[in-house]
């Protein structure tokens, strides 16, 4: 055998165990066999093939196999290091050489609190659809939970206390709560100074979060949690508002809601030097998304453009 064949076949096996490496990769990412089979488009049996092969080539086990889950091994742990990386950087040269000159292009498909429709955030996505123009938008508002897989949505954007980043998830900005109701009826109230007053009072609540008590905060002061009693309940934190420019009670409302209203004079801030504290909005995405795509160009243009 000459050199060149030598060189020949050392090139065909190293190309092997890249594919092999990627294979096992994405077996890993999906957590089983078929998963990975059906996004390379090969048969789970292939995919099983190639793993068993690598782990031949390299003489050790690289994943525990049970009926319910694969579980990987400390050399297992080492390679998907290593064959990651490799991914990555294979993608970033191809995106660098081909992609970064295309304009983006596509659909791109959001659900989002309604309540959001009202706030800053609103100005960032006509900000990124302006600069994107050919990508188009599709903007789902609703205050019932819709489901990222099931309901064919590229990004979700959520509200909740403490949001943590994670692999499909990253906290946006932060919205700050204010305790509010209108002039009129508060003109009928005894004036209070401690939260612990306000028991008595007629409380409207978001029905997603009827049952969490509420904190209030001032420095200096022990924190006060009350569990109050709704007579009104909503899953919409604008008809909270509007009710509570009726006269109707208490609400809680987010600042970018309420604040029109009470430079308007029409509501007031209760007990403004007691915090009820942040509410976080995050944005959630599928676990496959490309790193390079759609989902995470707007998730960038969020992060970097805050509301």
């Amino acid at each position: 055998m000459g050199q060149i064949d030598i060189t020949v076949r050392i090139f065909d096996v190293m190309i092997d165990q890249l594919r092999q490496m990627a294979i096992f990769a994405k077996v890993i990412d999906h957590g089983s066999f078929r998963g990975a089979a059906r996004e390379l488009r090969l048969s789970p049996s292939v995919v099983s093939h190639h793993i068993s092969q690598l782990e031949d080539t390299l003489g050790v086990a690289l994943i525990y196999r049970s009926t319910r889950k694969l579980t990987l091994t400390s050399e297992g742990g080492r390679l998907l290091s290593a064959a990651r990386n490799m991914m990555a950087a294979a993608e970033n040269e191809l995106i660098e050489l081909s992609v970064s000159a295309k304009t983006p292009s596509g659909d791109l498909r959001l659900t989002l609190p309604s309540v959001l429709s009202q706030s800053p955030l609103i100005e960032q996505i006509a900000a990124f659809s302006l600069k994107h123009p050919r990508i188009r938008l599709f903007l789902d508002f609703s205050d019932t939970r819709r489901s990222l897989i099931d309901d064919g949505f590229d990004v979700a954007i959520r509200m909740k206390p403490n949001a943590k980043n994670s692999a499909t998830s990253r906290k946006l900005f932060s919205v700050q709560r204010q305790l509010v109701a209108s002039t009129n009826y508060l003109a009928k109230q005894t004036p209070i100074s401690d939260p612990s007053e306000l028991l008595t009072w007629d409380w409207m609540a978001l029905a997603p979060v009827q049952n969490i008590p509420v904190r209030f905060a001032k420095k200096g002061h022990t924190a006060i949690t009350l569990k109050t009693e709704a007579r009104i309940f909503a899953n919409d934190a604008q008809a909270l508002c509007r009710m509570a420019c009726s006269d109707t009670g208490l609400a809680i409302l987010p600042e970018f809601l309420s604040r029109e209203y009470i430079e308007d004079g029409v509501l007031q801030h209760v007990l403004p030097d007691w915090s009820l504290g942040s509410i976080d909005v995050f944005a959630e995405w599928p676990a496959n998304a490309p790193k390079h795509g759609l989902i995470h160009l707007i998730l960038d243009w969020l992060g970097h453009n805050p509301a």
